[in-house]
């Protein structure tokens, strides 16, 4: 009996957020606040993607919370070589998904604004087309809205 093909899905991402620490002499990994990890539904101990975004540079890690509501994106260990404090970046957490249930999948990105700490400023589901649907320029930037205290942020 043969098993249904997988697909790499990115289920959440952080949006451009703003690196605020780099520590060379820590265990690996990419401290997050939690009220980032809440919305974008990215959990703790989870394997993310970090690019960043002035340099171009990529990595994989994983994901440890930081302290609520602080703002915190610290690069650990020897990511931080990769990343500096002020640099901006994006975060993304994966999922393999059978490919009968990509089509109608939510994919959360969450928009922050850098210059505010890494407060969210607005987040984005869109999603997942049947593979009929890929290029229907009636989808294109389909958003819906989402709740924002259920993330403990106010609107």
């Amino acid at each position: 009996m043969s098993q249904e093909a997988t697909r790499q899905f990115c289920y959440g991402k952080i949006h451009r957020a703003l690196v605020t620490d780099a520590q060379v002499d820590y265990v690996g990994s990419i401290t997050i606040d939690p009220v980032l990890l809440q919305a974008s539904g990215i959990l703790p101990y989870t394997q993310v993607d970090v690019v960043n975004v002035n340099s171009g540079g990529r990595l994989q890690t994983y994901v440890i919370e930081g302290e609520m509501h602080s703002g915190q994106i610290c690069l650990n260990g020897a990511a931080a070589h990769l990343f500096n404090p002020g640099d901006l970046c994006i975060i993304m957490g994966y999922e393999d998904v059978p490919v009968s249930q990509l089509p109608g999948r939510i994919h959360k990105a969450v928009l922050v604004d850098a210059k505010q700490g890494n407060r969210i400023v607005g987040i984005r589901e869109l999603v997942t087309p049947h593979p009929n649907q890929v290029g229907n320029a009636n989808r294109y930037g389909e958003e819906f809205n989402t709740v924002l205290q259920e993330a403990g942020v106010a609107k």
